[in-house]
This record gives C-alpha cells, sequence and structure tokens, in this order.
C-alpha cells in the first residue's frame, strides 16, 4: 500500500504541475476547479494500472461511482467557465499573493489540490486494493447515500444553472428547487456520496480507517473553501440574509415560516 501511495503521490504531482501551466498560459487559475474530479478519476486509474491481482467486483463499482461524479462534475465547472472570467476568488488570491503568486498558486492551490485528493479518495485506493469479500448490507447502504448524494449535487447544480441563464435573474438569490431548502444542496450532496463510498469501504478489512477521507471532504466544505468561502462573496446583501434566516445552511430542511 505505501508503495501505492507513493506512486499516485508522484502522479498526482506531475497531474498539479500540468494543470499549473495551462492555468499560467490561461492566466486563470480557477482550472483548477475542473482538475478536482477529473483528479480522482487518475487516482483509481493508478490503482488499476499497479495492482498485479484482479481488482474486486466492489473495487470495479469504486471506479464507476468516482468516473460518473467526477467526469459529470468536471463536465459542469467546464460549462460554466466557459465565456466567463476567472473566479473571483482566484483573483483575490492573486491580488492577496502580490508578487508571489505564481509560487503560492503551485503550492496552494494545486499541489495542495492534488494531496487533498489523495486523502479523500483513500477510501477508494482502500478498497481497491483489498481482498474479494461478499457484498452485504452496508454496500447497500453506500450505494444509496451515494445515489442520494449525487442527485442532490447534480440536480442542484442543474437548478442554479438554468436559474442563472435567465438575464431577469441577474444579481438575484435562486430560492426555488432543492435551493428552498438548503443553501448550499450541491455541496451537501458531494459530503453525501463521500460518506456512501466510506460506507462501501466498511465491508473490506480495515476499511473502517479510511474514514480520514469523508471527513476531510466535510471539514473543507463546511469550514474551509467550501460554504464559508462562498457566503463571504454575500456578506451585506440583504436579499441573502433574508434567505440564510429561513432556510437551512447544509442540511435540507423545511424553511422557517414567517421569516
Amino acid at each position: 500500500m505505501l508503495n501505492l501511495l507513493f506512486i499516485q503521490t508522484i502522479v498526482m504531482a506531475v497531474a498539479a504541475s500540468m494543470w499549473f501551466g495551462l492555468a499560467v498560459l490561461r492566466k486563470r487559475n480557477d482550472v483548477a476547479d475542473m482538475a478536482w474530479g477529473l483528479g480522482f478519476i487518475l487516482t483509481t486509474a493508478v490503482v488499476v494500472l499497479y495492482k498485479d491481482a484482479a481488482i474486486s467486483l466492489r473495487g470495479w463499482l469504486m471506479v464507476l461511482l468516482v468516473s460518473v461524479w467526477g467526469i459529470r462534475l468536471a463536465i459542469h465547472i467546464g460549462m460554466r467557465h466557459r465565456r466567463k472570467g476567472e473566479d473571483v476568488r482566484y483573483q483575490n488570491w492573486r491580488k492577496a499573493w502580490g508578487k508571489h503568486a505564481l509560487l503560492f498558486a503551485y503550492c496552494q492551490v494545486f499541489l495542495l489540490q492534488g494531496l487533498l485528493v489523495l486523502i479523500i479518495a483513500f477510501p477508494v485506493t482502500w478498497t481497491m486494493m483489498a481482498p474479494v469479500t461478499p457484498f452485504g448490507m452496508i454496500d447497500v447502504i453506500g450505494m444509496v447515500l451515494w445515489l442520494t448524494g449525487f442527485l442532490f449535487e447534480a440536480i442542484g447544480d442543474y437548478q442554479l444553472r438554468s436559474f442563472k441563464k435567465h438575464p431577469e435573474n441577474r444579481g438575484q438569490i435562486i430560492q426555488s428547487g432543492l435551493w428552498k431548502y438548503s443553501r448550499h444542496p450541491n455541496y451537501f450532496g458531494e459530503v453525501l456520496l463521500w460518506w456512501g463510498i466510506y460506507c462501501i469501504s466498511l465491508e473490506t478489512p480495515g476499511g473502517w480507517m479510511t474514514i480520514i477521507g469523508p471527513l476531510m471532504i466535510t471539514y473543507l466544505i463546511l469550514f474551509v473553501s467550501g460554504i464559508p468561502m462562498l457566503e463571504k462573496t454575500y456578506q451585506g446583501n440583504p436579499e441573502y440574509g433574508r434567505y440564510a434566516m429561513r432556510t437551512s445552511r447544509f442540511f435540507p430542511m423545511p424553511p422557517k415560516k414567517g421569516v
């Protein structure tokens, strides 16, 4: 396993360097967003090429789940970035980094992202390397969680994209569909699907140890680069303030009445 993790680290470092080169050429660091989902597919590909013995059916299930999620996300982000300037978050970072912008972008955006991919994907790597064991009820629970999370993320992204297509919604806050019950249904979906993947890994010997994966993505989205960073852009927006008062921050719940 240590040899595999070392190889994955080298491959992800090379991939991060290539994405960084593309970012420099295009003068926009938000290409890292598209690299996010594809990075997970790359880690599974490394395992497929590395493992001598046959991969179990559960391992191939992991490949399928990660590939479906990663490809959809990459396509969605690619369409979102088309005909748009660089994401304001990356613009602000570039200004803050000043003359050291290239170095910080390489280390803090691209290399760090590669490391996070390896950590979050650890349940996938572990399961693909594990010996064959029978499918059980926890596998079923995991697949239900993954599918629920995937639908929340995909439908939430679609509803938001459709909302923003209409010129009359420019500057407005989406408050319909899944967004009526959660301010971040897509983030909720991403966290949930990774907990589903962790559940599937629990059916392998020692799979419980891979909990660092779902814990990491949950921490990032709830406290670091997900919800906090996005909601910071709405500070001082009275409409968003009212929306936030009646709508759950993360877990989908009925909106509060009378707010």
